[in-house]
């Protein structure tokens, strides 16, 4: 059985037939999703969807590129929608995102940071994500890996740095997000750092309806061409796909406390 770590069902992509979608990965293998927030307004959403049904769970958090929501009117809203559900399980995605946006760095840091504060309130794990920024988000996370002195409950969403740098992530605790990527031409990174980390550090994800693994690549992604990422990550790690699903399920739940 799979579980799908990161998905977003409540995207506009999946409008004209989420129902059929969900039916559909859940009667092909997949056991567990959860639906993670990037907006105020999908935090919201992703809530409602995992109310819908016991095999959904949520993430509330603002992605980076939607930093002007997390002022303390935005932060409430997320602390609300925590106490509203035990279906919430993690605070995210949230991080540094530099591909874009680079003047917004320091507002971005400050957002990352009081998110994970809110996390760490109700004693959540949370989700990062980092694009183009890994030196910035390293120093943030080791900075508060040596102040808390204790390992971290996080995940790196989405992976796709150095090998070497994944290492140390799973030093201080961290997960390493595996997804599509692992089965693209340019994947490099990602294959040599999950041919590194330990099995125990790796949490299998779609994204979707983004990043569909080969064959897919360019089409909407869902949660049943997960299995193609987890054949990937057996044929590298030399194990049967059964248990890279097995291990990654576990790891799962492990993560988010189900």
């Amino acid at each position: 059985m799979i579980f799908d770590t990161h998905a977003h069902y409540d995207d506009s992509a999946f409008d004209e037939d989420r129902e059929e979608v969900l039916a559909k990965i859940f009667e092909n293998g997949v056991g567990c999703v959860v639906n993670i927030g990037a907006d105020l307004k999908s935090s919201a959403s992703s809530v409602r969807l995992a109310g819908s049904d016991e095999r959904i769970y949520a993430a509330v958090g603002i992605h980076p590129e939607s930093v002007t929501e997390v002022d303390d009117s935005g932060i409430e809203t997320l602390r609300n929608l925590i106490k509203s559900s035990d279906r919430v399980k993690a605070v995210g995605e949230i991080g540094i995102d530099l591909h874009y946006d680079k003047d917004s760095l320091e507002a971005q840091k400050t957002a990352f940071i009081r998110q994970w504060d809110l996390a760490d309130e109700f004693g959540l794990p949370v989700i990062i994500h980092s694009r183009d920024a890994a030196q910035v988000t390293f120093d943030i996370i080791k900075e508060r890996f040596d102040r808390k002195r204790e390992p971290l409950n996080a995940v790196m969403h989405c992976y796709s740095y150095e090998k070497e740098q994944a290492l140390l992530y799973t030093k201080m605790g961290l997960y390493i997000g595996v997804g599509g990527v692992l089965t693209f031409k340019n994947g490099r990174k990602l294959r040599e750092a999950v041919q590194e980390v330990p099995m125990d550090r790796i949490l299998l994800e779609t994204d979707c309806p983004y990043l569909a693994p080969e064959p897919f690549r360019g089409k909407r992604n869902d949660s049943s061409y997960i299995k193609l990422v987890a054949a990937e990550l057996a044929a590298l790690r030399g194990i049967s796909v059964s248990e890279a699903e097995d291990i990654t399920f576990a790891n799962a739940q492990r993560f988010y406390g189900i």
